[in-house]
């Protein structure tokens, strides 16, 4: 018997997965205030369980995305590498956070990134 918990993880990972492709994020913007709210799962987990679900999603991602010829080869492999280490340094400074403290600074960035999206395509379209 499916679990009414099952539903809404297989459902989150749907709408993130086709989020992720369609506009190239990687899905923790959608998925971590999802598991906060809806699953009630802590902060670090939330955001440890996205980055684990990152990588099948990203690389599926980029393979239909290189088919299509949207992919430069050596920008992707200078910034993947540089990523690597500042994901090991963000999950270091992670571990020294209070949950508390990183659920404010995640939700302050994803504003500040919309924010500074919204604010520069109305600027670019004066």
């Amino acid at each position: 018997m499916i679990a009414v918990g099952d539903v809404v993880e297989l459902l989150m990972g749907l709408v993130v997965g086709v989020l992720s492709g369609l506009l190239g994020i990687g899905g923790g913007v959608i998925l971590v205030p999802a598991m906060v709210y809806l699953l009630s799962v802590e902060q670090h987990t939330a955001q440890g369980v996205s980055l684990a679900v990152i990588v099948p999603t990203a690389v599926v991602g980029a393979i239909t995305h290189y088919r299509h010829g949207n992919v430069l080869p050596r920008l992707a492999v200078g910034l993947g590498l540089a990523a690597v280490v500042g994901a090991v340094v963000g999950a270091w400074l992670s571990a020294m956070l209070d949950d508390d403290v990183l659920h404010r600074a995640f939700g302050a960035l994803v504003v500040f990134v919309g924010a500074r999206m919204i604010l520069a395509d109305l600027w670019v379209k004066r």
